[in-house]
């Protein structure tokens, strides 16, 4: 971390030029707040990554061209319907939300963006949205990027929220996310606003080595939504050119938010990392790791407080990759309860390891030199009770 840095969970340092508003389009439920607008006040470089389901909601096409030309000013952003598969009206919808942001504000109308989430396969209430979006500009300035947090969120039980820098160049990013969270990215919708000056080029990689370590490392549920959402807006009012400096923010930045979209997992009690070593190669590793933290059988053994090493070892056997059973250990943290794939009968020690918040399961496979890990959640009652209740 370059020392000028600092970082505070009270404190939100927000970027020059960025201005903000929310307001309700009772999309949810009435009075709710359900619209956020993003705004900078000079044009920013914008690069994007979205998700690889190829079922795609009609904001991530739209911004998915519109980022293409690497320039930026707005986004706006709705929560409690997806706009996804809607068909050609859902694209229209998408549009239209665009350009009114971009004519209430008088900007270019291919500098505005539009991310959506909530309930796929409803048409877009544009008789509410379209009004709200006209009120929120209004608005620019009196809300902060916690509003916004806040007015993006669904089934998430708190904002998620986290800023860095001072006066020399700053980041804040903001995300939502709790269910249908799987890793090859996205994974959320999160909008990351920064007054650093960054080339495209260089924003374009340093966005993609973000993710590649934080969003595609995590998984609730290992479901992919359709509207999944990165954005940086980078509108170099600082004058800061010192892209390690911003690399290193970015990073913190999305580690950060990635860890609480899993702490927030749709009815989670607990956050595990599994992390794979001495693998053959990173993509076997990778392959390993998101098996065992998908699994449903280990995830709910978590919750259960249940040293039940067998799941694991189970999983790492339909994962894909050849593997020696024989050869292999696993820890949950430093306690080793399989050793060359026998129980070292270390129950009572696991399970005071269970019994934490977060904790590790390390699986080593003595087989090369390859590493790789997945942030993952626990399975409960509560994740069926909100999916099987959640329409809004």
């Amino acid at each position: 971390m370059i020392k000028y840095y600092t970082m505070t969970k009270d404190i939100i340092i927000n970027p020059k030029g960025f201005l903000y508003a929310v307001e309700s389009a009772s999309i949810k439920k009435a009075g709710n707040r359900d619209i956020a607008i993003i705004h900078s006040e000079v044009p920013c470089v914008v690069s994007g990554v979205f998700t690889c389901n190829k079922v795609k909601a009609a904001p991530v096409l739209l911004d998915m061209e519109r980022v293409q030309s690497g320039s930026a000013s707005s986004v706006v952003i709705n929560s409690g319907n997806a706009n996804a598969c809607t068909g050609k009206q859902g694209m229209e919808d998408a549009i239209l939300m665009a350009d009114t942001l971009a004519q209430a504000l008088g900007v270019e109308r291919q500098s505005t963006l539009v991310a959506s989430t909530g309930v796929i396969g409803q048409v877009m209430p544009m008789e509410k949205i379209v009004p709200a979006i006209k009120r929120a500009t209004g608005l620019l300035g009196k809300h902060t990027a916690l509003d916004a947090a806040q007015a993006i969120m669904t089934t998430d039980t708190f904002p998620k929220i986290m800023s860095i820098g001072n006066s020399t160049g700053a980041i804040i990013g903001i995300s939502k996310g709790a269910g249908m969270i799987h890793p090859n990215m996205a994974t959320t919708l999160t909008f990351i606003m920064t007054d650093f000056a960054i080339t495209k080029v260089t924003l374009d990689r340093l966005l993609k080595e973000a993710v590649d370590r934080s969003f595609n490392r995590i998984t609730v549920d290992g479901d992919m939504s359709t509207n999944d959402t990165v954005l940086v807006l980078a509108n170099g009012l600082s004058g800061n050119t010192d892209a390690e400096a911003f690399a290193d923010g970015l990073n913190t930045i999305t580690e950060g938010l990635a860890k609480m979209v899993v702490k927030d997992g749709e009815g989670a009690t607990k956050v595990f990392t599994v992390r794979i070593k001495n693998a053959k190669t990173h993509t076997e590793a990778d392959r390993f790791a998101r098996t065992v933290a998908n699994s449903p059988l280990v995830k709910t053994a978590m919750y259960g407080k249940d040293a039940n090493w067998g799941r694991i070892i189970s999983a790492l056997g339909y994962a894909g990759p050849d593997f020696n059973p024989e050869n292999t250990d696993i820890y949950f943290d430093d306690i080793l309860i399989a050793k060359g794939g026998i129980s070292m009968y270390a129950d009572k020690e696991a399970e005071l390891v269970l019994n934490q918040n977060e904790f590790d399961i390390i699986i080593d496979l003595h087989m090369g030199q390859a590493q790789a890990h997945i942030v993952t959640c626990d399975l409960t009652e509560e994740y069926i009770r909100i999916n099987g209740a959640y329409r809004t």
